[in-house]
């Protein structure tokens, strides 16, 4: 950074401003990773509350019986499972994005302590600047002072008074005097910046290393913060898919046969089916005959009493 970002013009900060800028534009992109994952933890919170609400309070199957309501009793468990899976990982980053936001700060206090040895070096340097700019343009109106002087004396050397010679005289030599005091502190001037010069030159490669090693660390640890959440995601998938295999073994044990046989001996109101309603005469002294029933009717009971494994579903739901 420092070889690339120096300017011929010692004053100027468009270098150091444009290393300031980018990593300031860093510190930036670190707040809207870290502000993304602080709005995702919301709604992973928001969607896992939400499927564990469901689980709880809304019916599903309830009337079911046997094998049957087991599966959706493990499926509604993994359901809510899988709420508090998502809660879960809406606090893991939150947790991220609190590493985020201390490694942000931190930098920016390190950084700190180098801007403000750069912004007082940056201010010596250019007062140092303006103050040796002013002594050169004095030293150089000394020195046309000193020329028009020398020129006056040569102009005049035969054309004027005694007098006049001697004040001509006199003006060149505190011309010359006046000189040699601006080109001593002009001098003076120059060695006091080339001072500042050269620590700021070392200031500025020692901070422009700084930051480059600030930067580095930054987009490394930018990296390997946005790995992790991707990391974090998929094994949130896992999980979540390791819940649902719950609910696919569950239902592997549901039998079709089991649940239909549960339900005839929980339901059941005999083997026998009811006897024919017959007509019975006021006036007939045979009030309790007994009824008959008919071979088709006793060859049915047979065949189904037989075939315990195909009962008659609807048959003994209405009996």
């Amino acid at each position: 950074l420092s070889g690339q970002l120096f300017h011929t013009d010692l004053t100027s900060t468009v270098g150091y401003d444009s290393i300031i800028q980018h990593l300031n534009d860093g510190r930036k992109n670190c707040k809207e990773f870290e502000d993304f994952l602080k709005e995702r933890a919301v709604i992973e919170e928001k969607y896992g509350k939400e499927l564990i609400n469901l689980s709880k309070k809304k019916p599903c199957g309830q009337t079911e019986l046997n094998t049957l309501k087991r599966s959706l009793d493990a499926f509604k468990q993994q359901i809510d499972n899988v709420g508090q899976g998502h809660i879960q990982l809406a606090q893991t980053l939150r947790e991220e994005a609190k590493k985020m936001e201390e490694f942000r700060e931190k930098q920016k206090l390190h950084r700190k302590k180098i801007e403000l040895i750069m912004e007082a070096i940056h201010k010596n340097r250019n007062l140092q600047y303006k103050k040796t700019m002013e002594a050169k343009r004095l030293y150089e109106q000394r020195c046309r002072d000193k020329d028009e002087a020398e020129q006056a004396v040569h102009r005049n050397a035969n054309l004027v008074t005694q007098k006049q010679q001697e004040k001509l005289f006199l003006k060149l030599a505190q011309t010359k005097s006046a000189l040699e005091d601006s080109d001593r502190s002009y001098q003076q001037s120059i060695t006091s910046l080339e001072k500042i010069r050269e620590e700021w030159q070392k200031e500025h490669i020692k901070a422009c290393e700084f930051f480059e090693t600030q930067e580095c660390e930054r987009i490394s640890y930018f990296r390997n913060a946005l790995w992790l959440h991707v990391n974090q995601l998929s094994q949130s998938c896992v999980q979540n898919d390791e819940k649902y295999e719950e609910i696919r073994k569950s239902l592997e044990m549901c039998s079709i046969e089991k649940d239909i046989d549960f339900f005839v001996n929980l339901r059941k109101t005999g083997s026998s089916a009811p006897a024919p309603i017959v007509y019975e005469n006021y006036y007939n002294t045979q009030r309790n005959v007994t009824p008959v029933r008919s071979p088709q009717l006793e060859l049915l009971l047979q065949i189904m009493l037989s075939k315990k494994k195909k009962r008659c579903f609807f048959y003994f739901s209405v009996c």
